[in-house]
């Protein structure tokens, strides 16, 4: 039987309604969860590791490089054949791919949690958590690095986006598709990753800003985010790469003093290119000096860049990282 580490860090999964805070707490510890899913040692060897009850709102750049140091650790014991990480839904998206990053290993890293809590009727938690230790045993999903499992779907870590704040199917690859799905307690995979990031480091660079461009905009964000000590910017820019001449202006100002500044776009699906050359375009920013994002949302680019520069990367080696990967 495949032997699975499951890492509990909290979250919606973890959480009931008090009446007396107003709403949901974490108060369901590791032992607690795994109470209430039943069946899953039919599935595999779990072995809890309970890492605190954190809303996933207040994960550090500093708590998730350690976490990934923790999976690391896990995924090493020889008897061990993958791992999941159990945590709030909210920044599930970004972390994932902090994971898929910094954790290079053959066996799957899986990411879990829930939309509803434990006092809600239709409680996901532990369908997810059954679901998301069968993938992590699955000998298909070796060499796929981090993926997301919720609502019976399986997402590459890289392209996950969470799409709706309560919905069960909340979680969508908006580029390129799901990856697959566990079918009647079957791992069904529809497609296997190419290739992916990878970046080695142990800390990452802070701040890094992350600035949505709209419309009307001028360059007052940008310019206070490095007034305050920005190391690094992303711009969310509208459609495949545009924006107001001032928002450019800005970002070239800081360009010129050292800053990178990565190019992303605001869309939840598609990538930000050169294809407009009027001023403000996607062709101006890359003349300017700005690296593009492939197709990585304004979050994940952020999380790329912040390591990235924190593993002392510059130039070409770090607008690599950022670009999509080929393989």
């Amino acid at each position: 039987m495949a032997r699975v580490a499951v890492i509990f860090t909290g979250g919606t999964i973890s959480m009931r309604a008090d009446s007396e805070a107003g709403g949901n707490v974490p108060v369901l510890d590791g032992a607690a969860i795994l109470a209430q899913t039943p069946g899953l040692a039919a599935v595999a060897e779990v072995v809890p590791i309970d890492r605190g009850l954190t809303p996933a709102s207040h994960f550090t750049f500093s708590a998730l490089i350690d976490l990934a140091g923790e999976i690391r650790q896990a995924l090493e014991d020889g008897q061990t054949d993958g791992a999941v990480v159990v945590q709030g839904t909210d920044t599930i998206e970004e972390t994932s791919f902090l994971f898929d990053l910094l954790v290079e290993s053959d066996k799957p890293v899986v990411v879990t949690g829930a939309m509803r809590s434990a006092s809600q009727a239709g409680y996901d938690g532990p369908a997810n958590l059954t679901d998301a230790v069968r993938v992590a045993a699955s000998k298909w999903m070796r060499r796929q690095g981090t993926v997301v499992v919720l609502g019976g779907s399986i997402h590459a870590a890289d392209d996950v986006t969470k799409t709706h704040t309560s919905s069960l199917t909340s979680f969508q690859s908006l580029n390129f598709g799901p990856l697959g799905e566990v079918d009647d307690g079957q791992v069904v995979l529809a497609r296997r990753r190419a290739a992916r990031r990878n970046v080695r480091t142990a800390r990452a660079a802070e701040p890094v800003d992350l600035v949505t461009a709209t419309v009307g905009m001028d360059g007052r964000l940008v310019d206070g985010a490095v007034a305050s000590g920005s190391v690094g910017l992303v711009i969310a820019a509208t459609g495949s790469g545009n924006t107001s001449i001032a928002l450019l202006e800005a970002a070239s100002r800081a360009m010129v003093r050292g800053i990178p500044v990565a190019l992303a776009s605001r869309c939840p699906a598609g990538r930000a290119g050169g294809g407009y050359a009027f001023p403000g375009g996607g062709a101006t920013w890359l003349r300017a000096g700005a690296m593009l994002a492939g197709h990585l949302s304004g979050p994940k680019a952020r999380v790329a860049l912040a390591l990235g520069l924190g593993a002392g990367l510059e130039g070409d080696a770090l607008a690599r990282l950022l670009a999509d990967p080929v393989g």
